[in-house]
């Protein structure tokens, strides 16, 4: 397959060209070079047949992948990636024995290896069909996230072409039904294969499936009767989404074929991390220093929540490390009734600079719980004294 030429080079489109632009090559390649426009003309013949082929491989998604990957060398039956003169070691299936129609087990074959053995049976292409759905990543907030918002994004789609209305021919032109195959879109072609000739469907060669022949392409989507544009969607936040929730939006993906409905916009929520609170399901938890006087004594003191502080008694004796329940002030639950619950975790504030006076009114309070009291109050503020002179 040495001689063969770059098939991006055939339908003269770069590597990275996207599908509609190589559709788009190839419909004016295929036009320029039909045979029923070139009666007789050999050269004209080769190139059809040779733009053809690389359409088929480009045109597919698995096989355009295959083909970045190992050139011609991935569909050449000697080269070790789908064939040659025997197959997991059922060589005797090469020979003649199996020539003839074999559409069924050609589609199973092409189901199990990937396509490598000719493309499995189409849809009617000119049935009505949805459109792709769209994707979309969203950052927004984390009080956004748990009170819920409205914001408006703008993003790129197909729709159908406002010139043509999605004809493809130019307003005032005829389209005609493709004489190679009848106006199916579909065309049989026989394969010949490690497993002998194979009778298989693909999309026609001629009209690229769509059963019908434009004379005269829309100037404004160059014959794919679709168009891209940006448009602005409003997006409503529920309240209680969490991060990777998508919401889904009708209606607002690509646009439909042959008169099919719109596809989906698919909207990916990231919400931003918070200062202050981190989130499980519907439960937050937050940390909360407080002073030694009031884990010893209690008291009360304020927790931050997402609407504001609200008061709190904290009992006498909390040790630091311990873990408050504040029920229902956590994040609305997503589409339900209620809240989950705030979790507030206690670190008693152990000051590290003293007045003299503060240190005496410790080392006596040490003093009273004895150096090996439980609490360690004893060991923390006990201090080697020394004689005054």
């Amino acid at each position: 397959m040495a001689d063969k030429k770059d098939y991006y080079e055939v339908l003269g489109v770069a590597k990275t060209a996207s599908d509609d632009e190589i559709k788009s090559a190839y419909r004016k390649l295929a036009k320029k070079y039909h045979p029923d426009l070139n009666p007789g003309d050999k050269a004209a013949e080769a190139s059809f047949k040779e733009i053809n082929e690389a359409y088929e491989v480009l045109s597919d998604k698995d096989k355009r992948a295959k083909y970045d990957q190992f050139g011609h060398a991935a569909f050449d039956p000697n080269a070790g990636f789908g064939g040659g003169g025997g197959f997991g070691g059922f060589s005797g299936f090469s020979g003649s024995g199996f020539s003839g129609s074999f559409d069924g087990f050609g589609d199973i074959l092409n189901s199990m290896f990937g396509g490598g053995f000719g493309g499995a049976r189409s849809a009617n292409p000119n049935a009505p069909m949805q459109g792709d759905d769209l994707r979309y990543n969203l950052t927004i907030a984390f009080d956004e996230a748990a009170f819920g918002a409205k914001k408006e994004i703008s993003y790129r789609r197909e729709e159908k072409c406002s010139v043509c209305s999605g004809t493809g021919a130019k307003p005032g032109s005829k389209t005609s039904t493709c004489t190679r195959c009848g106006g199916t879109g579909q065309v049989r072609v026989q394969q010949n294969t490690l497993f002998g000739s194979m009778m298989s469907q693909r999309a026609c060669d001629a009209c690229g499936g769509t059963g019908k022949i434009i004379e005269q392409p829309c100037d404004s989507c160059k014959g794919s009767g679709r168009t891209s544009k940006v448009i602005k969607v409003n997006v409503t936040i529920p309240a209680g989404i969490d991060d990777g929730q998508t919401i889904r939006i009708g209606g607002k993906g690509g646009a439909g074929y042959n008169g099919g409905p719109d596809g989906d916009l698919l909207v990916t929520i990231r919400v931003k991390e918070h200062k202050q609170f981190i989130r499980e399901g519907y439960d937050l938890y937050t940390n909360l220093s407080i002073p030694i006087t009031t884990a010893v004594l209690g008291g009360e003191v304020k927790v931050p929540t997402l609407t504001g502080d609200v008061k709190y008694n904290i009992p006498a004796g909390t040790q630091s490390g311990t873990t408050f329940r504040l029920r229902d002030l956590g994040v609305q639950k997503l589409r339900q009734q209620g809240k989950g619950d705030l979790y507030v975790n206690v670190t008693v504030d152990i000051p590290k600079h003293l007045t003299e006076e503060q240190r005496e009114l410790f080392e006596k309070l040490a003093e009273t719980f004895g150096t090996e009291h439980p609490d360690g109050l004893g060991g923390i503020f006990k201090r080697k004294k020394t004689k005054k002179k």
